[in-house]
């Protein structure tokens, strides 16, 4: 591998997999080199296997992580064994790149949430002064494990936000807590008429009635229409559900981390 003076490793460490992306250097709308996923459980397959054969080595490695410390000190044991960088993780503050932390304790909002907030916002702001026009507030959705709704105002300040299970959680409540509901995944249907169809219409239109409610309550606070960002793995399964127009980013958790990344950086300079 060669050693570019910009190229930056971003990680993002879910519930269930570690994402990673290298990228030409560490600023939004970099070139993306490579990128992969790996379950947690494998997590120790990435320094000699996917790491190893990468078209250059990054100068730096940026992540964010809720998976706990026992997975993020396997993911710098493999960091470490291939690179030999240090790992720097994004922790919530209160406020970071200009978004301002409404959390009751900061340092305690999920790093996942923050992240993809910050890349939601360089992504609205970026939007708006194309089109001539100013801020405006955002709810940001990020459909995976778990399910997060997010509200930010216009000013760039969160407001607080919503948890609710994933599909996969939902189901598995379901099965667990009914007699008779090992049935295999069904499909989203306005008027459900077996029982695969309404577990997955309800955990669907579930979600989807959070995602709205927090829409309206924006609204209803800031005198304007927000928009909605939605990312996750499964946020492609929400789009016959919505009421509430969204647009669908492939992860905002990545382009937050591009952000942060380029911001510390001129701190640092």
């Amino acid at each position: 591998m060669s050693a570019p003076a910009h190229a930056l490793l971003a990680i993002d460490i879910g519930n269930t997999r570690l994402k990673w992306t290298l990228y030409d250097r560490a600023a939004p709308g970099a070139r993306a080199l490579a990128g992969g996923a790996e379950f947690l459980d494998h997590i120790e397959r990435l320094g000699e296997g996917e790491w190893a054969g990468l078209p250059v080595r990054p100068a730096a490695m940026i992540g964010c992580v809720v998976a706990g410390d026992h997975v993020r000190r396997r993911a710098e044991e493999q960091i470490d064994e291939a690179f030999d960088l240090p790992a720097s993780w994004v922790v919530s503050s209160t406020e970071e790149a200009g978004l301002v932390n409404g959390y009751d304790h900061p340092t305690r909002l999920g790093a996942d949430r923050w992240v993809a907030m910050i890349g939601a916002r360089h992504r609205m702001l970026g939007a708006q002064r194309a089109a001539g026009a100013g801020p405006r507030p955002m709810v940001v959705v990020m459909v995976g494990t778990a399910v997060t709704v997010e509200a930010v105002d216009a000013e760039g300040r969160f407001l607080g936000g919503l948890i609710l299970p994933g599909h996969g959680i939902m189901l598995r409540a379901l099965e667990s807590g009914t007699a008779g509901l090992h049935v295999p995944t069904g499909e989203v249907r306005e008027f459900p008429t077996n029982t695969s169809d309404a577990l997955t219409s309800g955990g669907t239109y579930a979600i989807a009635g959070a995602v709205e409610r927090m829409v309206q309550h924006l609204r209803k606070r800031c005198g304007a229409e927000p928009v909605c960002y939605m990312t996750g793995g499964a946020g492609w399964k929400m789009a016959p559900a919505m009421a509430t127009p969204f647009e669908l980013v492939e992860s905002l958790i990545m382009d937050g981390l591009l952000v942060i990344a380029e911001q510390r950086a001129v701190r640092l300079a």
